[in-house]
């Protein structure tokens, strides 16, 4: 069992680090470049981003944080492992808030951005932007910092596990 809940603690924060690294790049970076061009190349960008994220590998980190998460704090419901729950719990509750954020407001505003059509064809390129790229960002910087902080109690449970799966105890409770 312990080698249960190593496994699932540990892909949890690979895949929970690897969402919040995601959302930051586009904090840091891909909105930051995105300032410098204009309308309808910003448009034409994100709409072109939005129709290629949703791929098998994004959809394992994506989907995959949420149910390892998951995962890992029904097997540490065993009283054995309690001082672990509490930042298992913590993590998983932060990775649903950046996700729930991604699933119901970043989402619809991609589709909105999408259905404006070809942006040579869009008659008002700065309003279609207005009306998306503020809100865009603003949510994906409180996605960011709720997956940060997943990942953050996603390593903390992985270190407490560590620390008590190397006591004498903990090798007892696993043969059990």
């Amino acid at each position: 069992m312990v080698l249960t809940r190593t496994w699932l603690l540990g892909t949890a924060t690979v895949t929970t680090g690897l969402m919040a690294g995601f959302f930051y790049t586009y904090s840091c970076s891909v909105m930051l470049g995105l300032d410098l061009v204009g309308d309808r190349a910003f448009i034409d960008t994100m709409q072109s981003i939005n129709a290629t994220v949703r791929n098998p590998w994004f959809g394992i980190s994506f989907f995959g944080a949420l149910l390892l998460t998951a995962a890992s704090v029904l097997v540490l419901l065993h009283r054995s492992v309690r001082s672990v729950f509490p930042w298992a719990v913590a993590g998983f509750v932060l990775y649903l808030i950046a996700f729930g954020i991604t699933m119901g407001i970043s989402v619809p505003l991609n589709e909105e951005l999408a259905a404006a059509g070809d942006p040579d064809a869009v008659t008002d390129p700065a309003a279609v932007r207005a009306a998306y790229e503020g809100d865009w960002n603003t949510w994906n910087l409180n996605r960011t910092l709720a997956a940060i902080a997943a990942f953050a109690c996603m390593i903390r449970a992985l270190i407490v596990h560590s620390r008590a799966s190397a006591t004498p105890d903990a090798h007892r409770d696993a043969a059990v």
